[in-house]
């Protein structure tokens, strides 16, 4: 279980109780990253150990998204369409984290947010010119002018339903400031770690707390290799 999380708001033993189940997962990976990432692959298999417990659909889609941030946000636009709008529960890690807010607005979705990038465009500066590989793919990519145009012709301006969100951050982020997330999704339901980094591998720790976001209740005994 988790190590002496911190939460931000007082919350029921069982915050699934009474919460009807999601019946799709969407899960957006961060920038540079893949489908095949430790956390995708983690719910992932998460989803379908669910759904072969409880005897019924739960599917789970993580599509590959672009490095370039407006081919990105179509191609989450497009997942959402292909799971429908109703009953999905986003979960969005780092930049997956800001495409799944734009979505959970628009759409009035339940989202479960991973140390999330609050305003990306701001660290585009600290990149330009710099040349990056994408690990899974190979592919090689140059930031320019064009990914701070992107990210802030999307950046969204406040968030208008706190309750839809679940966040949860690393205390000792190396990467993202988590008192930016702090102010950014004030009223939402919190839970940070104590030390944890940007990448957040204590995910497993906090799978029953993302399930039951999405109104899914995750046994004890449940496991996901």
């Amino acid at each position: 279980m988790p190590t002496d999380p911190t939460l931000s708001d007082s919350t029921p033993n069982d915050p699934s109780a009474g919460v009807r189940p999601a019946r799709a997962l969407l899960y957006l990976h961060g920038f540079n990253s893949s489908s095949a990432s430790p956390k995708a692959q983690l719910v992932k298999r998460a989803c379908e150990a669910l759904a072969r417990h409880e005897g019924r659909p739960f599917e789970c889609l993580i599509p590959d998204l672009s490095h370039r941030p407006n081919v990105a946000w179509q191609q989450a636009e497009a997942a959402l369409e292909q799971l429908g709008h109703d009953d999905t529960l986003l979960v969005g890690s780092s930049m997956g984290g800001f495409l799944a807010t734009i979505l959970a607005e628009r759409h009035g979705l339940r989202a479960v947010l991973i140390n999330p990038a609050v305003q990306p465009a701001r660290f585009v500066a600290d990149y330009m010119g710099q040349t990056l590989v994408n690990d899974d793919s190979g592919e090689r990519f140059t930031i320019d002018n064009s990914y701070f145009d992107q990210l802030t012709a999307l950046q969204w301006d406040r968030i208008v339903h706190p309750a839809r969100y679940l966040l949860l951050l690393g205390g000792a982020d190396e990467t993202l400031d988590c008192r930016d997330a702090l102010r950014a999704y004030a009223g939402s339901r919190t839970l940070i770690h104590p030390g944890g980094d940007h990448s957040f591998n204590v995910l497993p720790d906090y799978l029953p707390a993302l399930f039951a976001h999405g109104g899914w209740h995750v046994p004890d005994s449940l496991e996901f290799s």
